[in-house]
This record gives C-alpha cells, structure tokens and sequence, in this order.
C-alpha cells in the first residue's frame, strides 16, 4: 500500500506574478469576470504532464456492468458496439463480462489520447451511459522507484485510479491491492 501520503504542488505556481482577480460579476449576475489574455491554455490542444500524450494514452474510461444484471448487460452491450461505430478513432477494447484487474465487474475500456477526443467522449457518455457507472483515470509518466522516481508503479497506478480519478453514476469499489500483487513483485 501506499507509503506516503502523496503532496500536491501549489496549482497556482507559475502565476505568482499574475495581476489581481476582478471581484466583480459577469452579465449573468453570478459568474465571475476573469482577465482576458486572448490566448487559450495549451490544454486546449495537449495534456498537461504528467499525462501522458504518448501512445498508452492520457486517459482510460473503463464503463461497467453488472454481469448478473440481464437488462444492464444488454445495455452495456449495445453501448459497447454504438461506441465502436460513433467514435471508431478511440481505442476500444473487448467487452468484458467477468471481473478483470482491478475491475470487480464486467466492464469495457476506451483510451482517450486528445483534450478534444475527452471533451467530445466524455460529454457525450454523459447523456448515453444510462444506468452504467464510469471510471475515467488517467495514465501519468511520472518516474517510479525502479527509474529514479518517488513512488513504484504500483503506487502510481493506485494513485491514478483513486486519487486522481473521476466518476459517472455510482462509484465501484477497485481493488487495487492487485497493483502490489503484481507489479511490484
């Protein structure tokens, strides 16, 4: 398990020279009004690293099913093959009806590799997972121990699979002792 808690640098760092925020609110009466630079974060167009924008990559979406569950499976099913015909772009995998990994329960996975394939896949899950719940994580290039690094590889995909991750419908527990049990043997 983990042997540190892990630390998070300050999310502000690069802007400590940044001018003040405007306190005063847009035309919608709520929202906040912000500088405008005229120039668009580069997130727009690549992930942030450590993410990883190589071949792996930056995120998973693994979407589950409760195998005993006729009418979810079905739905799952049927998810699974209008993913591979609306988004054929994506890295989709096989259909899986029995726990895999750190997976308790059936599930298929896709890999995200651009801001722009996230942004599309993950709003349009939004309205089509139904009563499926999703897992999108994300696959960093931090070092591990075995490279010179502050953690092993079991310890960073626990981290990107809990810490780091997001949800869709009811959260599944994943056991993610497996990490230990296998990479870091």
């Amino acid at each position: 398990m983990p042997s540190q808690r892990p630390t998070y640098k300050s999310p502000l760092e690069g802007y400590e020279k940044a001018p003040p925020l405007p306190t005063e609110k847009a035309e919608d009466g709520k929202s906040l009004l912000n500088n405008q630079t005229g120039v668009l974060s580069s997130a727009y167009e690549k992930f942030p690293e450590p993410l990883d924008n190589g071949r792996r990559g930056a995120f998973d979406v693994h979407i589950y099913h409760l195998p005993n569950h006729p009418a979810q499976a079905r739905y799952a099913a049927e998810l699974h093959a209008r993913i591979r015909h609306e988004f054929p772009e994506l890295r989709i995998y096989t259909f899986w009806s029995k726990p895999v990994g750190p997976h308790p329960i059936g599930m298929f996975e896709v890999n995200i590799f651009t801001p722009a394939q996230l942004g599309a896949f993950v709003g349009w899950l939004a309205v089509w997972r139904g009563p499926l719940s999703v897992l999108v994580h994300p696959n960093t290039t931090e070092k591990t121990l075995s490279e010179g690094g502050e953690m092993s590889e079991a310890e960073k995909e626990a981290r990107n699979h809990t810490d780091r991750a997001m949800w869709m419908g009811e959260k599944v527990l994943l056991n993610t002792d497996m990490f230990w049990e296998v990479m870091d043997r």
